[in-house]
């Protein structure tokens, strides 16, 4: 059977991830989950910036109401901000999801809001967000189709207060098994290119490629990451500018 090729944002992501995770020198992260017996979750995160002094804290509590598709989450940080989503899934049709994310700041009155919602079918998804904004709202969309492993894609901004298109990037790849090759051209001047493969159970290497229209600079990257253990993983990320 098909399945729903990846959104947007998760084309190229296995290769991105090799050289952005897990280098987080000077970095503490603690994070507590507990449930309780009515089903709510809450979680308490913190991380310390050893370089900068600077400590972020947050506490989220979830609820789900299964038989209803729906998810309640709050979320409150040390900035004193405080995040509010609702989340319907598959119930108005199936394969959409629908959430309403608002946040708001007390200390300076500031409110943000926002509808996301997702669509995914055999061989296709859809997003499509909206900022609501005072000057007016802006508007993120994206669609994804695949088929026998080649994945195309486009995604876009319109800020509807300056009525202009301020994003429109194209994506075009292919996936089958441990291996995936992606391609991208975002807003006609920055091309990029990245291939992902799963060499074994214990050993993943990326390679990343990008440059832009204008520049005679070329970013070429290479990155792995070794599984030793169940508590153990080696990293390794090298980048490096080719002039002509």
């Amino acid at each position: 059977m098909p399945s729903p090729p990846p959104c947007y944002s998760d084309l190229g992501k296995n290769s991105r991830d090799l050289f952005s995770k897990g280098y987080n020198y000077g970095l503490f992260k603690l994070e507590t989950k507990t449930k309780t017996s009515n089903g709510v979750q809450f979680t308490v995160g913190g991380n310390s910036n050893s370089d900068t002094g600077k400590v972020f804290g947050n506490l989220e509590t979830k609820y789900k109401v299964e038989d209803y598709g729906t998810t309640f989450t709050e979320k409150w940080t040390t900035d004193n901000v405080l995040n509010s989503e609702m989340t319907i899934e598959d119930q108005l049709v199936k394969g959409l999801k629908l959430a309403f994310d608002t946040s708001f700041a007390p200390a300076t009155g500031k409110k943000s809001a926002k509808i996301k919602t997702a669509y995914k079918m055999d061989y296709l998804h859809m997003n499509c967000d909206v900022d609501f904004d005072f000057a007016g709202p802006t508007v993120h969309g994206s669609a994804v189709v695949g088929y026998e492993g080649w994945l195309a894609g486009y995604q876009m901004t319109f800020d509807t207060s300056k009525s202009k298109l301020s994003r429109s990037n194209f994506s075009v790849g292919y996936q089958h098994g441990d291996f995936t090759l992606n391609t991208n051209v975002n807003d006609g001047a920055e091309f990029g290119g990245s291939v992902f493969q799963k060499v074994s159970d214990r050993l993943d290497t990326g390679i990343n490629l990008s440059w832009t229209a204008g520049n005679s600079n070329t970013r070429f990257g290479f990155a792995a990451k070794y599984t030793v253990d169940d508590d153990s993983t080696l990293r390794v990320g090298s980048m490096h500018r080719l002039l002509y």
